[in-house]
């Protein structure tokens, strides 16, 4: 039995045009120590779970990514983070909605799985579940991050102009991780601080089990990333599963039909990464890049973003 770890820091990548080389270098390398933050979980025995939110609070750590300390602001100024994790083993699954202040949201995710009864939960009972459960907090310094701050500002101005911004960054903005362990064990986790100049009490597809996290021993587990409310429309993570489950398809075959000709051809553009219950990883997407990466066991590991 072998271990797969993929991760993605979304599909808002900088356009190609606009990325220096110094930029590329530095996503490269925070893939990278996300990568290798899950894989040493992996590489001990350890569950698919506990490689996934292990991965992710790397991303959301790194003010790079719209996640934890990278989050966008909202249209009033604020951050409102979502987050889901999911284990394969049972359906389990935890998530939490508009939150501030947990430094790691996937964390607090993980303690609503596991600390209640609920799937999902919101606004100050889900803070109190952060603090029985011992989490950081972070304050407004903590996560604030000055091209975010101008990105926000940008977008408000171009919206008092009537512009829409055709920058896939302002909409797409996700972090995730999905894992298989030496088990056969697969698990799934998102995070995100959404779209930038969202409405307060946004909600998209992150925290929604079904469309943009999923974990199922039987199919496959999907972190997705893209335009929220698309990927809600379609059930985009919960559509690779059932395309496997009921048509018979194989990952990179169902995970390939949701991106390509589900979402894509009704303004969905974004991507996902997915695992299979064999270790096989899926990692398509319709919009210019990725931040993703993937290492399999034995296996040096890989990072990309075009």
């Amino acid at each position: 039995m072998t271990y797969s770890l993929a991760i993605h820091g979304g599909a808002g990548t900088l356009l190609k045009e606009n990325m220096t080389p110094e930029q590329e270098a530095a996503y490269h390398d925070a893939l990278a120590r996300a990568l290798e933050a899950g894989e040493a979980i992996l590489r001990e025995g350890g569950s698919a779970m506990d490689a996934v939110e292990a991965a992710v609070c790397a991303l959301e750590d790194e003010p790079l990514f719209n996640a934890g300390r990278g989050a966008v602001y909202t249209s009033e100024g604020a951050q409102e983070m979502d987050a889901a994790v999911m284990d394969g083993r049972d359906r389990r699954a935890g998530s939490v909605a508009g939150v501030f202040g947990p430094k790691n949201p996937v964390k607090l995710a993980r303690a609503v799985m596991e600390q209640t009864e609920h799937v999902t939960l919101i606004g100050p009972n889900a803070l109190e579940i952060a603090r029985q459960a011992g989490l950081e907090f972070g304050d407004r310094d903590y996560f604030f991050t000055q091209s975010r701050w101008d990105a926000l500002h940008q977008t408000l101005a171009m919206r008092a102009r009537g512009e829409v911004s055709d920058d896939p960054a302002v909409r797409h903005g996700t972090v995730g991780a999905v894992a298989r362990d030496v088990a056969g064990n697969i698990a799934a986790a998102t995070s995100t601080g959404g779209m930038t100049a969202k409405a307060p009490g946004r909600v998209g597809d992150t925290p929604m089990i079904g469309a943009g996290t999923f974990a199922d021993n039987a199919t496959c587990a999907v972190s997705a990333t893209g335009h929220g409310e698309v990927f809600i429309r379609w059930s985009a993570a919960g559509e690779i599963a059932a395309r496997m489950r009921h048509a018979g398809e194989d990952l990179a075959t169902a995970a390939e039909h949701v991106v390509m000709q589900d979402l894509a051809p009704n303004d969905g553009s974004g991507g996902v990464i997915a695992v299979d219950g064999a270790g096989n990883i899926a990692m398509p997407f319709n919009s210019q890049g990725m931040y993703r990466g993937s290492v399999r066991q034995g296996n040096a590991p890989e990072t990309s973003i075009y």
